[in-house]
């Protein structure tokens, strides 16, 4: 790059949101034309007037979803993969960013060699700041010099710069000059799916995660078991596996291409409620009450058999999936939901208190249930989840204070405000049923949620209902989860699913990625997720 002789302007210009800061590059000149007097040889002779440097208006924000958080505006050509062009890396770590970036812009990967005009640099520079979560997901993108540099801490952050640039010279766009510093404002943005009650093929999947990789998103959640079916396969009790299934082999190319872009998958083995696939091939553990009816989905948690299928599960799916959080469920435990559970099972009343003491009753029961399948996966360092309505207030068995509320509902019985979980200190991802939840078929009072009505109303904050809670607790609140639930699995086909989430999903990740109110209005935004795939 030529620097000598060449001078720096600077100005500040807000668009939206987003601060710019304008920069002129040296290789896009200033836009000043030569000056009118030619310029004089050493013998005296007159040589030719220079050609004017070419001028290039200041470069805008580049066009992305989610919209990046700051973009240094500069004056150039920006740049464009070309048929020469190359990605370089600095550190072998990258050899999976970079050659899937090559292949999606039809460059050539090259490894380790030095940058020249044309190519993507990628470069992993460690920062020795604290990152959230332990995960520094930070990203810086420059394109000066017709070449783009993609550096981050992290081998995360680097990926997310590549889909910056992917998505700005998509459909033969270019990346605008100038600098973009990114980062996320929440270090969980997550896509649930219910692959339980709906066999969703494998391609689907991977066609999901693909589209949630540019966008993106961090996890994947897959809801495998439930009380209609048994989805993944299993070795140590293949009697509960339903005919529809994936097995482990489809899992593990799953896992493989969730990796490559940096998405954890998220399982979730639902319990003590939703075990209806287990109790099909084990009706003696299914819980009934007093007058012998049974409990849809429930297991009677006071038989040790129950606890030990469920374990047996838990670990033989733990070394199966190996990311870093765990879904443990703990939702809608059927003898929980009548009005007075210790009278209709006092089986488990009996137990309750056998375990507890004599003041424990049936929901200390199920919270040692908890517990204790936290307990199991503890070996495997699992960062854990529950639902929220496995939390209960009172009693004297206390859910462990590691487990993080997947706070989706204030409906059920005895729901608990967000706020008491938040001030007793726990750690709170966003799931809320209102806005996030994709039902099948719309039953009970679940309508399917729109793009629009999040982008211009939902945030992490407003996790129950439509009211946020107080801006103190935003940092215990660590994300939020758009949900696709299958209680009516024949009201829409997979084709059908991925077209209704497509806005949801990027309204989502949005409001997920930048807290500030966005920049465009919602028909700008709907453009922009046309313009860039």
């Amino acid at each position: 790059m030529i620097r000598r002789n060449l001078a720096l302007a600077s100005a500040a210009v807000v668009v939206g949101a987003v601060a710019l800061t304008v920069a002129v590059w040296p290789d896009g000149g200033d836009g000043a034309s030569s000056s009118s007097a030619a310029p004089t040889s050493p013998t005296g002779s007159k040589s030719a007037a220079p050609t004017p440097a070419k001028s290039y208006p200041l470069s805008k924000p580049p066009a992305t979803i989610p919209a990046v958080r700051e973009h240094t505006a500069a004056r150039g050509p920006g740049w464009k993969p070309s048929g020469g062009g190359r990605v370089v890396v600095n550190d072998g770590e990258l050899a999976d960013e970079g050659k899937l970036l090559a292949g999606e812009l039809k460059l050539t990967y090259a490894g380790d060699a030095h940058a020249r005009k044309g190519d993507v640099e990628l470069v992993l520079e460690p920062d020795d700041a604290d990152a959230s979560e332990g995960r520094d997901e930070s990203y810086a993108l420059s394109v000066k010099g017709q070449r783009v540099k993609i550096t981050a801490p992290e081998e995360a952050g680097v990926f997310y710069g590549t889909r910056t640039l992917k998505q700005e010279v998509h459909g033969g766009g270019t990346a605008p000059e100038g600098v973009v510093r990114d980062k996320p404002a929440k270090p969980q943005r997550g896509f649930m799916i219910d692959i339980a009650r709906k066999h969703f093929d494998a391609a689907w999947i991977e066609d999901r995660i693909r589209e949630i990789g540019d966008l993106k998103y961090n996890q994947l959640g897959l809801h495998f078991s439930d009380d209609q079916s048994f989805r993944i396969e299993s070795d140590s009790h293949p009697e509960i596996v339903s005919r529809d299934h994936l097995s482990k082999a489809q899992v593990r190319r799953i896992l493989k291409l969730a990796a490559g872009r940096h998405i954890t998958v998220v399982p979730e083995i639902d319990s003590p409620g939703h075990l209806g696939a287990v109790i099909a091939a084990h009706p003696d553990l299914q819980l009934r009450d007093t007058r012998g009816v049974a409990a849809r989905g429930a297991v009677d948690i006071s038989k040790p058999q129950a606890a030990e299928i469920v374990d047996d599960l838990l670990e033989e799916y733990a070394d199966l999936f190996p990311g870093r959080y765990w879904h443990l469920g703990a939702d809608e435990y059927q003898a929980l939901t009548v009005a007075d559970p210790e009278a209709s099972y006092p089986r488990l009343a009996s137990a309750a208190r056998e375990k507890y003491g004599s003041g424990a009753r049936v929901q200390d029961l199920a919270t040692g249930w908890l517990n204790d399948r936290a307990e199991t996966m503890r070996p495997y360092e699992r960062q854990l989840k529950a639902w929220n309505d496995g939390f209960f207030r009172g009693g004297v068995e206390k859910a462990d204070e590691d487990l993080e509320v997947a706070y989706w509902t204030g409906k059920e019985i005895g729901a608990r405000e967000p706020v008491e979980y938040l001030k007793e200190g726990r750690k709170l991802v966003n799931y809320n049923d209102e806005y996030l939840y994709y039902v099948l078929g719309q039953p009970n009072t679940f309508r399917y949620p729109t793009g629009q009505r999040i982008y211009e109303e939902w945030t992490p904050r407003v996790i129950r209902g439509t009211k946020p809670v107080d801006a103190k607790y935003d940092d215990q609140i660590r994300g939020g989860t758009f949900a696709v639930w299958c209680d009516l699995a024949g009201s829409q086909t997979q084709e059908q699913v991925a077209r209704g989430i497509r806005m949801p999903l990027r309204a989502t990740v949005q409001k997920l990625w930048d807290a500030r109110e966005p920049a465009l209005p919602w028909a700008e935004f709907v453009k922009r997720a046309e313009q860039v795939g």
